[in-house]
């Protein structure tokens, strides 16, 4: 009964919010792409098929069943306190949000993570078509730390669905190559993560790369100093530097690619790409 939030209601919101965005990015773009777009979505929609079917019958019913049994249990933050059904919400809402930020840092951090998160990253356009090419075995992993996390918060079933609703709507935003009126984006920007804000973390630049892991608020990344804003978008190059050879992203080599000898990041200084720091703010800065 409680499943049926994400199907009936979240499902339908993310695929219109989808055709929206790919539509937008179309018409309004924000970086020069440099493959040819059907041919990655054909890529991205197939490499995202097995990871979607783990989201949909193995992490969220996983995660709803511990927050239904933990109902009967009383682990976590939730159940130190007595509060009204929003305030619990809005807590567990922020704090499952938390969670995924230091789980995108442990993605980043720990090479047994990182070799299944590299096949996101070495997307060399970035679009709203990226927010879904996540490798199965990513999925797999974020089981045990995005489960631990329901209960030691001791969030409700209720709001862990919407929350997986948000995720989901957060990671197709600011995936997306929308480029928005700036004044609008940088308002945004103080709230939640957006395109401009997103796309430096997808640079080759490993500093840039090393930024910007929030996924729907913002405000982790400023808390934890983890943001940076002032970099040129025109000048960001999309990828993992030892992974630029396009004809190595097949669907075949991806799927294979976690389980191969993972080659290193190369160094590369800020200027190469454009976007060394300097004393005047780029004009696209959304700082």
């Amino acid at each position: 009964m409680t499943n049926s939030i994400f199907d009936v209601y979240g499902a339908p919101v993310l695929a219109i919010l989808f055709v929206l965005l790919f539509v937008l990015e179309s018409n309004y773009q924000l970086r020069k792409r440099v493959q040819g777009r059907w041919k990655r979505v054909i890529i991205n929609f197939v490499v995202s098929i097995p990871a979607f079917l783990l989201l949909r019958l193995m992490l969220i019913p996983v995660m709803v069943w511990l927050a239904m049994k933990n109902q009967s249990w009383h682990i976590g933050l939730n159940y130190l306190f007595d509060a009204t059904p929003l305030i619990e919400g809005a807590i567990a809402f922020m704090l499952l949000d938390y969670s995924n930020y230091l789980w995108h840092i442990l993605l980043h951090k720990l090479p047994i993570l990182w070799r299944f998160h590299l096949v996101h990253h070495c997307d060399l356009d970035l679009d709203v078509t990226t927010a879904f090419r996540f490798h199965f075995g990513e999925l797999v992993g974020s089981v045990l730390f995005r489960g631990a996390a329901v209960v030691l918060i001791g969030a409700g079933p209720v709001a862990v669905l919407i929350y997986e609703i948000a995720f989901e709507a957060a990671t197709q935003f600011h995936h997306s190559n929308l480029k928005m009126p700036f004044r609008l984006e940088r308002m945004l920007n103080f709230f939640v993560v957006t395109p401009r804000m997103h796309g430096i973390h997808h640079s080759i630049v490993k500093q840039q790369t090393d930024s910007n892991y929030a996924i729907v608020f913002s405000v982790w990344d400023r808390i934890h100093r983890t943001v940076r804003l002032n970099v040129d978008q025109d000048k960001i190059i999309t990828g993992v530097p030892s992974y630029a050879d396009e004809s190595e992203l097949t669907i075949g080599r991806l799927f294979k690619l976690p389980f191969t000898k993972i080659r290193p990041w190369p160094p590369i200084r800020h200027n190469a790409s454009g976007n060394e720091r300097e004393k005047k703010e780029p004009r696209d800065s959304i700082r």
